[in-house]
C-alpha cells in the first residue's frame, strides 16, 4: 500500500507548500494554506493511462499534418460564435467564469438546447433533474438529443460518456466534481486540479468539445489553481451589471480565435437574448439635449460600436476634489484633465468630475478620448453637444487629437445609426476617401479646434 502523501494549498491562488505557512508568498494572503492529500491511485481511472487514445505517436513534419478548416461545430448562438472564433473546435476544453446569478448555466443550458443535431451531455452537480427542467421550459427545447446527468464523481461519468458518445460535454460546475484518485473534498485545489485533467484528457482523446462552468472567488479571478486556465484551451468570461439587463461575454484566453471580440446579451424572462447591434443598449433615447453627454465611436474586436459617454462637472464641496469613473479607467480620466488643465487652461483641479459608460460596459479603448474630453468640457461650459455628433481620436500628452486604426469602420457605423457629423483626428484623413461618406467628418489637430467647433 502506497504511503499517504500530503502538502499545503494556498486556497486562494493555488500556491503549493510543503509545509503550513501564514502569508502566502505567491498572493500574499494570509491563512489560507490548507493540507491536502495529494497520493492518487492510478488504477482509479482509465484516463490517467492513456495519452494518445491507444495509438502509437511518431514526430511528423509540420508540413505533412492534415487538417479541415471546416472542422469547427457552429452552435445556433452568434455571439458565441463570434467569441470563440467562428464556432467550436472539437476535442477543445472551453472554461466560463462569472458571479454567481450572472447567468452562466442559463447560456450553457441555452446553448445544449439550442444545438440540433448534436447529441450534448449537460451534467450539473448543482441543480436536480427537476430543476434543469423547469428551466429548459422556460427556454424552450429544440434538441431532443440533450441528456441530462446529476453526478459529480467522474469515474461514473465517464462511464456514462462511453455508453452515450455525446457530441459535446458541458459540466456545471468543475468545482463541484470530485475523483477518488485524490483523498480531498470536492472544490479544493488538488480536486479541481485533478478532475479538470480528466475532463482534458477525455477531451483531446475523444475529440469531444468540453465547457467547464467555473465559479470565480471575490477579487473576480477563477476559483482554483492559475494552472486550471493554463490546462484549457479557450477562458470566457460572462459579466455584467445586476441593476443592468445586459451581460457581456469577453475572451480572455482563447487558443482558436481572437481575445477582443465581445458578445452581448440581454437577460429576459425567456432566457438570454442576443444582441446583434450592441449600439441599441450603449444608446439613451432623451428628448432634449443635456449637456454633459457625448458619443464615441469604438471598436470591440471586429465589430464597430457606438457608446455614449455621460459627464458631470460640479464644483468641489468638501475641499477634495473627487474624481469618479465608472466603466472607464480612472488613470486615464486624470491623464485627460491633466492635459485639459495644462495645455489648455481649463480650471478643473478644483472640482469634481464623474465620468460613466452608459449600458454596463467598460470600455479601454483609446479612442474614446476625445467624446470624454468633450463630455467635461460640455458638462464644464454647460452646454449640450449636439445628439447627432459623434466623436473617434486618441488625445495625447500635448493636447494633439491622434490618428486610431481602423477610423473608416468608425465613420460607417456613425453613418449607418443616422450621425450626421464625426470628428477625427486630422493624421487620419489619409487614405480615407471623403466623398464616398454622406456624413460630415471634421478632422482636428488639438484641443483649442475642438472647443471652438462646439463651443464658439
Amino acid at each position: 500500500m502506497a504511503k499517504t502523501r500530503t502538502t499545503f494549498f494556498c486556497q486562494n491562488c493555488g500556491a503549493q507548500s510543503s509545509k503550513w505557512i501564514g502569508k502566502c508568498p505567491s498572493c500574499g494572503e494570509w491563512n489560507t494554506y490548507v493540507e491536502e492529500v495529494v497520493q492518487r491511485d492510478e488504477k482509479v481511472n482509465k484516463w490517467h493511462s492513456m495519452s494518445s487514445g491507444g495509438r502509437e505517436r511518431k514526430p511528423q513534419a509540420i508540413k505533412e499534418i492534415t487538417f479541415d478548416t471546416d472542422l469547427r461545430t457552429h452552435t445556433q448562438n452568434a455571439e458565441l460564435n463570434r467569441v470563440l472564433g467562428g464556432g467550436i473546435v472539437p476535442g477543445s476544453v472551453i472554461l466560463i467564469g462569472g458571479e454567481p446569478g450572472i447567468g452562466k448555466s442559463t447560456l450553457m443550458l441555452q446553448v445544449a438546447l439550442n444545438c440540433k443535431g448534436l447529441k450534448v451531455l449537460y451534467i450539473s452537480g448543482e441543480e436536480s433533474e427537476q430543476q434543469i427542467r423547469m428551466r429548459a421550459e422556460r427556454i424552450g427545447i429544440k434538441n431532443t438529443d440533450c441528456y441530462i446527468l446529476t453526478e459529480t464523481s467522474t469515474q461514473l461519468i465517464f462511464q456514462h460518456l462511453e455508453t452515450l458518445h455525446p457530441g459535446m460535454v458541458i459540466i456545471d460546475s468543475i468545482q463541484t466534481l470530485h475523483t477518488e484518485s485524490i483523498e480531498a473534498s470536492a472544490g479544493s485545489i488538488s480536486q479541481i486540479r485533478e478532475t479538470a485533467a480528466e475532463m482534458q484528457r477525455f477531451s483531446k482523446i475523444t475529440n469531444t468539445p468540453v465547457f467547464l462552468i467555473g465559479h470565480i472567488t471575490k477579487d473576480g479571478s477563477l476559483a482554483g489553481p492559475k494552472i486550471l486556465e493554463h490546462m484549457v484551451d479557450t477562458v470566457l468570461n460572462f459579466e455584467g451589471d445586476r441593476n443592468y439587463g445586459y451581460r457581456i461575454l469577453r475572451a480572455a484566453k482563447n487558443r482558436f480565435g481572437s481575445t477582443s471580440e465581445l458578445g452581448i446579451y440581454e437577460m429576459l424572462d425567456s432566457g438570454l437574448r442576443e444582441v446583434s447591434n450592441p449600439s441599441e443598449i450603449l444608446l439613451s433615447q432623451r428628448d432634449e439635449d443635456v449637456s454633459g453627454i457625448t458619443i464615441a465611436a469604438t471598436i470591440e474586436g471586429l465589430r464597430p460600436m457606438l457608446i455614449e459617454t455621460q459627464a458631470l462637472v460640479s464644483s468641489a464641496a468638501y475641499g477634495t476634489p473627487q474624481r469618479s469613473t465608472t466603466g472607464f479607467d480612472t488613470k486615464r480620466l486624470n491623464m485627460l484633465l491633466a492635459v485639459l488643465e495644462k495645455r489648455s487652461g481649463f480650471r478643473l483641479a478644483s472640482k469634481d468630475v464623474f465620468l460613466n459608460i452608459a449600458g454596463g460596459i467598460k470600455v479601454d479603448d483609446p479612442a474614446i478620448d476625445l467624446a470624454v474630453v468633450a463630455a467635461v468640457l460640455s458638462s464644464n461650459e454647460d452646454i449640450p453637444v449636439d445628439s447627432k455628433t459623434c466623436f473617434a481620436a486618441e488625445v495625447g500628452l500635448s493636447g494633439e487629437i491622434r490618428a486610431i486604426n481602423r477610423v473608416d469602420q468608425r465613420i460607417t457605423e456613425a453613418e449607418k445609426l443616422g450621425f450626421e457629423r464625426i470628428f477625427i483626428s486630422r493624421y487620419n484623413q489619409k487614405g480615407i476617401d471623403m466623398k464616398r461618406f454622406s456624413i460630415n467628418i471634421l478632422p482636428i489637430k488639438n484641443i483649442n479646434d475642438l472647443y471652438s467647433h462646439l463651443f464658439i
